[in-house]
């Protein structure tokens, strides 16, 4: 079945980044290659991350177009032979068959492959609660979801009667929550967990809770949704008043198709692969939302649908595919996102974590300046920074701030890469000028203070 190289056929499920973005690489390294790609749905090559953006009025144009980098009709000017509104419905491995059924008639069809990408992506998860296929209760994941939530965004703009629930204050659910602040509305954020982004350490989830309060939003913490009704959320004793639900909970790998085939699943029942992309069969790749990764520094399998993983699992699949030799080395979970004018991000392992993994580790605290003090748009931040006592290895990071902070959280995850220590870290040539950062940038900060513990 397996056969890189000359005129192999290469079929693709899925036409997000988790499939499309391998497509050039296939190209580039098996240039006859006969590519087929299959989309259940009517988008392709989309922004999911910028979906709270659109929603909130921040995008340059507010049109949906804005969010598709590329449309079917350009992939397929590229020589891709794209059929949209097809879903593969079976995979046949040791055959090297797929079945599609074509959503508009009905007619199922089937396709053979010599390589196959599963690019099928995550869907966002919608708890098991009483209520939760009611119409108004919506989630913000795919194209649809963000014209359905920005219409009516738009025709309750400043109607103070009109109330949003937010179930979900991770990074999706804070930034839906900015964005209907930024619409003039307040709404209520429930989350299971006492403070927003879960992942951050509480010294700084404080800070994030209080900016989110700050800005009119009722936070709600610790506290589980158990029902939505047509007019309202429960959750604990309160009955909260609710003419719109958004759910952001989560999201969950669409790895079912892979499972029923007999390929295997791994963290967060994600579609397990090896550095290749490769999955348990022979000549069957995954990538995107639907795949697991490495973390970095434990070597554990982990599930982290990220977008910027999703470009590039695609790419070393792709490289792969085509015959070339390509590895994905590991991820940490980087991620940043804002509140309004709060600036937050993450790399790597936090204390707990580090711990938990069994890492003799250590981390410190600073509070600093973004700028030199006399600058006029200088503000506070906070650093917390993770080492491994006695080699000093960098860990992770956590960075909430204001303007200009949270990517020095790049820094950060660039030293965790490379496994530097802390000294290395505090001996980097980093740039300054009083504009863009102190003489000491936060970072040399927090690890000249973590080196008096490593």
């Amino acid at each position: 079945m397996t056969r890189a190289g000359s005129n192999q056929r290469v079929v693709i499920v899925g036409a997000d980044p988790g499939g499309m973005a391998a497509v050039s690489q296939i190209r580039k390294h098996d240039p006859a290659a006969q590519i087929v790609a299959f989309e259940k749905g009517h988008w392709t090559s989309y922004s999911a991350c910028g979906i709270p953006y659109f929603i909130g009025g921040d995008t340059r144009q507010q049109t949906l177009s804005e969010l598709i980098t590329m449309t079917p009709d350009q992939h397929r000017a590229r020589g891709l032979d794209l059929r949209m509104g097809h879903e593969v419905v079976e995979i046949d491995v040791a055959a090297g068959i797929v079945k599609a059924l074509e959503n508009a008639t009905g007619t199922l069809s089937e396709e053979p492959f010599d390589q196959l990408l599963l690019g099928t992506g995550g869907r966002a998860i919608r708890p098991n609660i009483p209520g939760i296929d009611l119409p108004h209760v919506l989630v913000a994941h795919t194209l649809d979801d963000a014209q359905a939530l920005h219409s009516i965004a738009d025709a309750r703009m400043g109607d103070d009667s009109w109330n949003v629930v937010v179930i979900g204050a991770g990074y999706i659910g804070l930034e839906m929550a900015e964005a209907f602040v930024t619409r003039g509305h307040r709404p209520v954020l429930v989350d299971l967990q006492d403070y927003p982004l879960p992942g951050l350490v509480p010294e700084l989830g404080v800070l994030v809770k209080g900016c989110v309060e700050h800005s009119g939003v009722e936070f709600i913490g610790g506290t589980e949704v158990t029902a939505i009704t047509p007019e309202s959320v429960v959750c604990g004793d309160r009955e909260l008043p609710a003419d719109l639900v958004v759910i952001s909970v989560g999201t969950a790998p669409c790895s079912e198709l892979a499972a029923a085939a007999g390929i295997e699943l791994g963290a967060g029942r994600a579609i397990a692969v090896d550095e290749r992309m490769q999955t348990s069969a022979e000549g069957v790749f995954a990538a995107g939302d639907c795949a697991t990764s490495r973390h970095l520094i434990t070597g554990k399998q982990v599930f982290f649908p990220l977008g910027t993983n999703a470009n590039k699992h695609a790419r070393v699949a792709g490289i792969n595919i085509g015959g070339g030799q390509a590895r994905m080395p590991g991820v940490l979970g980087t991620a940043v996102t804002r509140y309004l004018e709060l600036e937050i991000a993450t790399t790597g392992l936090s204390l707990d974590q580090a711990q938990a993994a069994g890492i003799d580790a250590c981390s410190e605290q600073i509070s600093t300046l973004t700028k030199p003090g006399y600058m006029p748009d200088s503000s506070t931040a906070q650093v917390v920074l993770v080492a491994e006592r006695g080699s000093g290895r960098v860990l992770g990071g956590q960075i909430v701030g204001g303007s200009g902070s949270a990517k020095r959280i790049d820094t950060i995850a660039t030293a965790a890469t490379a496994s530097m220590s802390v000294a290395q870290l505090l001996d980097t040539d980093l740039a300054y000028a009083p504009p863009f950062s102190t003489v000491w940038d936060m970072v040399a900060v927090a690890a000249r203070e973590l080196l008096k513990k490593v």
